[in-house]
C-alpha cells in the first residue's frame, strides 16, 4: 500500500499549533517532562511486539537484533534522562570575575523550542526515538519524520506516538522527499537530521535560510585497519560482525579494510571462518542476516561486486534482496566501491606496508564517522592522534555507539554536533547566561570618566 504523504496544509497546521503549545509554557516544568518520558517508555513496551514484527517485515531484522540495536538503546536513553533530569535542568552557579563586582552569575537551561527530527531507514526506531528523548527532556516540541522506505515500522511508530501525545506537542509526519522539502520550508528552532552527507547538505542549506541550528549525524567511508600485532582471528570476527550487522546498513559499519600485507592470507581464512560462525553455512537461512531495504539499495550495493575480485561471497538473490557477505580484492581507488559509502555487506580490501602509509591514506580523505584499528594499543593511539573521525575504536568496531557516557557524532563530512545521554539533552537545550547585580552598591569605576583607572587597571 505504501506511505501516504502528509498534506502540506496539515504540516503547516502542525508547525503552527506546536509553536503555540510551546509558547504556552506547558513543557517547562520538569514534572511534565518526566511524565512524558515515562509515557514514551510504557508505549514502547506496549508496542514492542508490533515493532519487532514490522522490523522483520521491512528489513528481515530478528527480534534479538531489533532489541539490541533498537529498543534497548532507546529505553536505556529514557532511563538515563529520567534519572538525571532534575540535575540537568537545575541552574548552575558560575563564578564572576572581579570586573563584574558586585554581580553574581549563573547558567539557566532553556529548551530551544520547536524541533524537527528526520530519521533514516536503517535503524528506524532507535534513530528517531533517541533524539526524541532529548527533545522531551529538554522541554521542546517535536515533529518526527520517519523514513518511507520502512513503511511498516513508520506506520506503527505513528500509531504509537498519536496514542500517547497530542499532536500539538509531538507529531509524526509521513512521506517522501517532497514532504521533507515542505518540512524544511518551515521555521524550526532546531533540526536533528540523520542520513547521508549529500542530504545533510540539503538540510543545512534549508536551515541556513532561517539561521536554524542543526545536528547532522551523517556517514562516510569508515576505515578499518588491521595492522602488525593484531589478533587476526579476533579482528576478523569483530569486523565480520560489524560488517554484517544490519547487513552492513549501518552508518558506522567498517566501510573498507586496510590490512598489513603480511596478514592478508591469514585474514581471508579467518574472515571466512567468522562469517560461518556468525551466520551458518547457508547464510540465506540465517534469521540474523538482514536484507537490503529496497530494490534501489540492492541494485546499488550489488553493483559494487563488479569493482573487484570476490575472494569470499559474491552471491546475490534479487527475489529477496539478499547480498552475500563479500570480501573484495583488486579494487581501484577510483572505483565506486571506494568512492561511495557502501552501506551494505561488501568489504573492499587494500593492503599496506607501514602504519605511516595508513595514516597518510586516511587523513587525505574525507573525515569518516568512525575509524577502527586492530593492533597494538599504542600504535592505534598514534593513528588516532594523526587522523580525524567522529569516533574510534581500538581492537573493536561499532561499540563506541553503545556507551552512553561518550559522545556520538561526526566531524566535517560525517556530521556536526553529538548526542547520547546528557549530550542528547544538551543538543535540544540553550545554555543561557544570567547575570544578577545588586542595586545596593554601584561602583563608580565602571562608569565614565573612569576615575582611578590606573588602579583599576592594576587590579584587573
Amino acid at each position: 500500500m505504501g506511505i501516504i504523504n502528509t498534506p502540506i496544509p496539515k504540516i503547516q497546521e502542525l508547525v503552527s499549533s506546536q509553536k503555540e503549545f510551546f509558547l504556552s509554557g506547558a513543557t517547562l516544568h520538569s514534572s511534565f517532562r518526566l511524565q512524558q518520558l515515562n509515557a514514551l517508555s510504557n508505549a514502547i513496551d506496549k508496542y514492542s511486539k508490533r515493532l519487532y514484527e514490522a522490523l522483520w517485515t521491512d528489513l528481515h531484522k530478528s527480534e534479538q537484533e531489533s532489541f539490541l540495536t533498537e529498543i534497548s538503546i532507546v529505553q536505556e536513553e529514557i532511563r538515563d534522562h529520567v534519572k538525571h533530569l532534575h540535575k540537568w535542568t537545575r541552574p548552575e552557579r558560575a563564578s564572576s570575575v572581579l570586573k563584574m563586582f558586585p554581580s553574581k552569575s549563573k547558567v539557566v537551561k532553556e529548551p530551544l523550542g520547536n524541533t524537527l527530527i528526520i530519521a533514516p531507514w536503517n535503524y528506524p526506531v532507535n534513530l528517531l526515538l533517541t533524539p526524541l528523548v532529548g527533545a522531551i527532556s529538554s522541554g521542546c516540541t517535536a515533529i518526527l519524520k520517519p523514513s518511507p522506505y520502512v513503511e511498516n515500522v513508520s506506520t506503527v511508530i505513528e500509531e504509537m506516538i498519536s496514542e500517547i501525545f497530542p499532536e500539538n506537542y509531538i507529531a509524526v509526519v509521513q512521506g517522501d522527499r517532497n514532504v521533507n522539502t515542505a518540512l524544511l520550508e518551515q521555521r524550526f528552532d532546531l533540526i536533528f537530521f540523520t542520513g547521508s552527507p549529500a542530504l545533510g547538505k540539503v538540510v543545512m542549506s534549508a536551515a541556513a535560510r532561517n539561521l536554524t541550528p542543526v545536528i547532522l549525524e551523517l556517514g562516510g567511508k569508515s576505515p578499518c585497519i588491521v595492522d602488525t600485532g593484531a589478533d587476526v582471528a579476533v579482528a576478523a570476527k569483530r569486523i565480520a560482525w560489524g560488517k554484517t550487522l544490519n547487513a552492513g546498513q549501518t552508518c558506522i559499519a567498517p566501510d573498507y579494510l586496510l590490512i598489513q600485507e603480511n596478514l592478508r592470507a591469514e585474514f581471508i581464512e579467518a574472515y571466512r571462518k567468522a562469517l560461518k560462525e556468525l551466520h551458518g553455512k547457508d547464510i540465506t537461512k540465517s534469521r540474523h542476516y538482514v536484507r537490503m531495504v529496497s530494490q534501489k539499495a540492492f541494485d546499488r550495493v550489488s553493483s559494487y561486486l563488479s569493482c573487484g575480485t570476490a575472494l569470499i561471497g559474491g552471491m546475490v538473490r534479487p527475489e529477496d534482496r539478499y547480498i552475500e557477505p563479500t570480501l573484495l580484492e583488486d579494487v581501484s581507488l577510483d572505483s565506486p566501491v571506494m568512492q561511495e559509502e557502501i552501506f551494505g555487506p561488501v568489504l573492499p580490501m587494500i593492503t599496506f606496508k607501514t602504519t605511516e602509509d595508513v595514516i597518510d591514506f586516511v587523513k587525505h580523505r574525507e573525515k569518516p564517522l568512525a575509524l577502527y584499528y586492530f593492533g597494538l594499543e599504542e600504535v592505534g593511539m598514534r593513528v588516532i592522534e594523526n587522523t580525524s573521525s567522529g569516533g574510534a575504536c581500538i581492537n573493536d568496531v561499532i561499540m563506541h555507539f553503545t556507551n552512553p557516557n561518550v559522545p556520538f557524532g561526526g566531524v566535517g563530512n560525517s556530521g556536526m554536533g553529538c548526542y547520547h545521554s546528557k549530550r542528547t539533552f544538551d543538543a535540544f537545550t540553550h545554555y543561557r547566561a544570567v547575570i544578577t547585580t545588586t542595586t545596593h552598591f554601584n561602583p563608580f569605576f565602571r562608569y565614565m570618566p573612569y576615575r582611578m583607572f590606573s588602579l583599576v587597571k592594576k587590579l584587573l
